[in-house]
């Protein structure tokens, strides 16, 4: 079964998308409905912006999300999910790509999204740490340990857990990680704690705004973070979309679970190729590619 995978924040790059605006006018209008539905010009800071514009949270979330959709459309008949998922704002894509929310909801809801989470960000300093070379289960026990917010935000791969909280919670966590034998602590270059109660007043922001919005039943399968399952109810998929922002991304299991599902081939849609190196580590035979206009 050929399953469709979209990234999250972090895959943006400086020029992305500019190849589709330039050779597909179906893309080059999409992108510009999508500056007039933002209010400001985001392909200028996609096509000729800098790294510094393109890492504040509400640029990021919608252009890796352009990026995306765009391209998912741009492929016409090639496209044909049998199960899709999205890395964090990524769901947001797969959702928007098997037909579950409109390119315009989709877009309006990444953007909300992505201003509820600057905000709360802003609100209290916090952080994010990859920890490398440990069991999840000595992670999560470390972090319940913890009298801070610091909790397991990322399952990213077989021995890589993000942690999300305080920066106080993350640094005692970091030490004590180290001191039990993670290969490596990293403290990650982000704008606050995603995925952690720290953005609980973005949760309630954005839970007004998708349930103000119409979801469809998907053409396919979609395997939501929170939970690593497939759904296809769109009540389940709201209620999964709202938990998200608050919840751990499952990556991890996501990819356990679409290929015992019958997963025999992955194409990442989007901005860079992080998530097939995440596939390769759950299983290193899986075909894994980048989906591309001729």
């Amino acid at each position: 079964m050929k399953a469709y995978v979209f990234p999250g924040q972090g895959a943006q790059f400086v020029g992305m998308g500019k190849d589709l605006y330039d050779n597909s006018p179906l893309a080059k209008d999409m992108f510009e409905k999508a500056n007039e539905i933002l209010g400001f010009k985001i392909t200028d800071l996609m096509f000729e912006g800098t790294d510094e514009d393109l890492k504040q949270t509400k640029v990021t979330q919608p252009a890796v999300f352009l990026h995306s959709v765009i391209l998912a459309k741009v492929l016409g008949d090639d496209f044909k999910p049998e199960m899709v998922a999205g890395h964090s704002l990524g769901e947001f894509s797969a959702l928007v790509s098997a037909g579950a929310l409109s390119f315009e909801d989709g877009l309006v809801l990444v953007s909300k999204r992505a201003m509820a989470m600057q905000k709360a960000c802003e609100a209290e300093p916090s952080t994010m740490a990859a920890i490398i070379g440990l069991g999840d289960d000595v992670v999560e026990k470390v972090c319940a340990e913890i009298n801070e917010v610091v909790v397991p935000a990322n399952y990213n791969t077989p021995g890589q857990l993000v942690i999300s909280g305080s920066v106080e919670g993350v640094d005692k966590a970091c030490a004590k990680l180290t001191e039990l034998g993670a290969k490596r602590a990293i403290k990650l270059p982000v704008g606050g704690a995603f995925h952690s109660p720290l953005m609980n007043p973005a949760k309630v922001e954005l839970e007004a705004a998708i349930n103000e919005t119409e979801v469809s039943a998907p053409s396919c399968p979609v395997y939501q973070n929170v939970n690593a399952k497939p759904i296809s109810d769109p009540v389940e998929i709201k209620a999964n979309l709202v938990s998200q922002l608050t919840a751990s991304v499952r990556w991890t299991q996501i990819m356990q679970n679409m290929i015992a599902d019958g997963a025999d081939s992955f194409t990442e849609v989007g901005p860079g190729k992080a998530l097939q190196g995440m596939i390769k580590k759950v299983d290193r035979k899986m075909a894994c590619e980048s989906a591309s206009i001729a």
